[in-house]
Parts: structure tokens; sequence; C-alpha cells
């Protein structure tokens, strides 16, 4: 996590920054009104030495009033730099609509600026207070606009050392177009609703000589024109970058939800042309990647696919005590040789969608595939509760269901446990996970004294024991002398 920037920096410019900006702009109310806009009435020392008052009463306490609480608003939102945690989406939401908030603060404060100045010079000059009060509006919004790009810029640090655990799951989106919209407020807009409203003034409330009346209409028709114009452009001029922007945020959120077929087109020559490139170019990598994680997963396994791309891949093993499930076709030399390929292809893919299908319903994993036979573990890669109960389960399900699925096949079943040796085994360049260990021989040689019982499936007695109610469902039989062994092992086959 980056480390946040100085709070009370931050606070310390912010508060500077807005305060400048608020003087200037009454500075620039009182020069305008006082020398520039020809205002309407008669010149009243006492109504400018009120207003001159006013100005001078009112400037410093709305400076009060907004640092107050902009501070007071600031608190919340930096609380967890104190606490040295991560933000949480609330404050996240918060941060984000700080700018927004400024921006609306300080349109209050010089709305109701507006409002007082308009009291002011009402019983004078109605006119004149009308284009006061206009003034000191298009001045405040003005102001505002400044504030949200003000606050919004100081910010960025902030906002990058909160957001770095991701955006707040539930958020209002800001648009590229609002921020064109500030600029042509700030640059065209402002400006040029005075000069339409100075115009009318001086064609309602100014003196009846014709030129006058032409220079106001002039001023009304070209600041119109300078607004709409300007309006429009700006508009379309954002629309046209938001709208890109907005088909790689839905793109984006596809494939957040795992759509990696998203493509979007190109329809621009500049730098959002190249980002456009640039996000098809992801996709297509992370398609690619999937591709391969997919293929990764179904020749060794989804977990150990799993274990691979969090742990990452070493060469070695580790002892862990593991259940074993070997199945074994049998007659499979006989059946290769009286029946065309593509039938015995068919017959084997039959026998190993059952066999897939019991293991993966019984939390196991498939280790390897060895011409027409299977191993299964439980407890590797990664452990799994209750193991002896799962497998021997499987064990019973898969055999039941071989004999029910597909009867061309006769299959043996043999089922042990104990500790192995598990881990990659290979070369850095070529690798293979795989479990060797006494559990594993003892498995597959016990799939050959299955064939010698009509259950076709036989385990090694002893994981009954922990096999919780799963063991009522075998029965014990002769303890039989395994192949490669001179001390009898106890079996247990299905009941009937």
């Amino acid at each position: 996590m980056p480390p946040p920037p100085n709070r009370f920096v931050t606070r310390f410019v912010i508060a500077v920054l807005l305060t400048v900006t608020n003087v200037i702009g009454a500075a620039v109310v009182y020069a305008l009104a006082a020398w520039v806009v020809p205002l309407p009435g008669r010149h009243d020392v006492h109504i400018e030495l009120l207003n001159l008052a006013v100005l001078g009463g009112y400037v410093p306490s709305a400076v009060l009033v907004g640092t107050w609480l902009g501070l007071r608003r600031y608190r919340r939102l930096d609380r967890w730099i104190v606490e040295e945690r991560p933000a949480t989406d609330r404050e996240k939401t918060a941060l984000l609509a700080a700018p927004r908030w400024f921006a609306w603060l300080h349109l209050a404060l010089w709305g109701t600026a507006a409002l007082v100045f308009g009291a002011v010079n009402a019983p004078s000059h109605v006119g004149r207070a009308a284009l006061i009060t206009w003034i000191v509006f298009l001045t405040g919004l003005t102001v505002s606009a400044l504030a949200f790009l003000i606050v919004e810029r100081r910010l960025r640090r902030v906002n990058r050392a909160a957001l770095v655990t991701g955006l707040p799951a539930r958020r209002r989106s800001r648009h590229v177009a609002a921020r064109f919209g500030m600029a042509w407020l700030l640059s065209t807009g402002a400006s040029a609703g005075g000069l339409v409203v100075a115009g009318l003034m001086a064609v309602v409330l100014g003196p009846g000589a014709t030129t006058h009346v032409q220079l106001g209409v002039t001023m009304m028709a070209l600041g119109a024109v300078v607004i709409l114009v300007g309006g429009l452009t700006t508009f379309l001029t954002a629309q046209t970058t938001a709208d890109p922007i907005r088909a790689m945020r839905s793109a984006l959120t596809a494939v957040g939800k795992g759509r990696f077929d998203i493509q979007i087109g190109i329809d621009d020559a500049t730098e959002i042309g190249e980002l456009q490139a640039g996000f098809n170019d992801m996709v297509a990598g992370l398609r690619e990647r999937e591709q391969l994680r997919d293929l990764f997963g179904r020749h060794v396994g989804v977990d150990v696919a799993r274990e691979a791309l969090t742990t990452g891949v070493r060469l070695g093993g580790e002892v862990r005590e593991v259940t074993v499930l070997f199945v074994d076709v049998m007659g499979s030399t006989t059946m290769a040789t009286e029946l065309d390929p593509d039938r015995v292809v068919a017959l084997l893919n039959r026998f190993f969608d059952v066999v897939i299908d019991v293991i993966h319903e019984h939390d196991g994993w498939i280790n390897k595939f060895e011409g027409d036979a299977a191993l299964a573990i439980w407890g590797a890669p990664v452990a799994v509760a209750e193991r002896n109960t799962r497998a021997l389960a499987a064990a019973r399900v898969l055999a039941a269901r071989l004999h029910a699925e597909v009867p061309e096949i006769a299959a043996g079943v043999g089922i042990s446990g104990g500790p192995v040796v598990c881990g990659n085994v290979g070369s850095a360049d070529r690798y293979e996970y795989t479990v060797i260990g006494d559990a594993v021989n003892e498995a597959a040689r016990l799939t050959s004294v299955a064939k010698e019982h009509p259950e076709r499936c036989v385990a090694n007695a002893l994981l009954l024991a922990d096999a919780g109610e799963e063991a009522a469902h075998w029965v014990e039989r002769e303890p039989v002398i395994v192949r490669g062994r001179a001390a009898e092992t106890r079996i247990a086959v299905p009941r009937s």
C-alpha cells in the first residue's frame, strides 16, 4: 500500500487555495460592479458604502464558515490514515464525492451572497439589484467550479492510497463530460452569460437611444451564440471522449465476470484509440492465459493447477497421509484385439466418464490415467476432510455404476491408504505431480484381488476404522496375501 500524503499538509493547501480563490472572486465582483459593468440608477455614495461594508463583513464570515465546514468534512475523509488501516467502502465513497461536496458548499455560500447583495440594493434600484445579484451568482458559479477542480486535484494522492484495495462496491461514477462542462463553464459560459445579461440591462434599463439598444441587442446576440455554439461544441467533444470510455468500462465489467470473448471497436485515432487497441490486446492475452490454465487444469487436475498458480512450481516432494483408489479394466488386451479401435476408444471414454464423475462427486483428485486404468487420490495436493469416508464411498459407488452403466467392461477397484511421497517429479523443463508409496502399490494390486470377487471392489479393511457411517456399507472377507508381500492383508468388500 503506497504511503498516503501528509494529511495536515493536504488540508492546509486545500484551505489556502480555496480561500485565495474566494477572495479573488470577491475582488472580481467588486471590480466588475464598481468599474466595469454600467449599473443602472444614480450613483449613491451611501449605497456604495453599504455594499462595501456588506462585502467586508460577508467575505470573512463566509471564509470562516466554509473553512470550518470543510475541515469538519475532511476529518471524516482521512480517519483511516490516522488509524493506519485500509479505507472502508463508505470512506472511499465519501472521498470520491468530496470535490462535488465542496463545489455545492461554495455554490450555497455564493448563492447566499447573491441574495444578500440583491436585498441590499433593491431599495435603491431593482435593476441594479438584479444585475449585481447576477454578477455575484455568475462569479460564485465560476468559483464553485474552481473549487471542484482544486479539491479533486489535491485529493488525487489520497485517492490513490485509499483505492489501492479497489473501488467501492457501490459507487456513483463521475463522467468525463462533467469535467468538460466545468472547463466550458470556467472559460466561456460564465463570461458569455454576463455578456447576455449586460446587453439585456442595456436594452431594458438603459436610455432609449438607438445606439444603446443596438449595442445591447448585439451583446445579447453574440453572447447567445457563444453560449449555444460553445456549449454544443463542448458537449459533442465530451461525448466523443466519454462514449469509448463508457464502452471500455462496460467491457471491463464483463471481463471481471469471466467473459474473455469481449472485443471493443477501435474508432479513434488519438490516445483513446491506442487505449482501445491495448484493451483488446490485454483481453486476448487474458483469453489465452485462461485457455492455458484450463488446459493445465485438465491435464494435471484443478487442485494441482490452483496450487501451482498460488505457490509456484518447484521440484521435490513431501510426505502426506492419503487414501488411494485404483481402478483397472479387466481383459483390456483381449478387448483391444477383438474390437475396432473406434469401439475401444468409445468404451473407454464411457468408462472414464463414470470414473471422473464419481471421483469428483466425492471430492477426490484423479492423479493420472494409465491407458485403461486411473489413479485417484484423497489428501494431496490439498487436504480433504474425512478422506477415508469419501474414498470408500466413491469406490463403492464407482463399482456399482460401472456395472450398471458400462456392462461391456469389467473393472476392478482397489483402495488403500497411508503415507506417500507426493510432489513434482521430472526436470525444470518437464515435470509431473505424482504420488509414490506403498499405499499406491497396494491399491493397484488390490484391483487384481477385486477381479476374484463379484463386487469387483476391494479395500484394505484398516480404512474402515476411520470411515464413520460408511463402514456399515462394507463387510470383511478372508485376509489375502497381496502379490509382492509375505504378510496377509485384511480386506473388505461392499455389503450386498
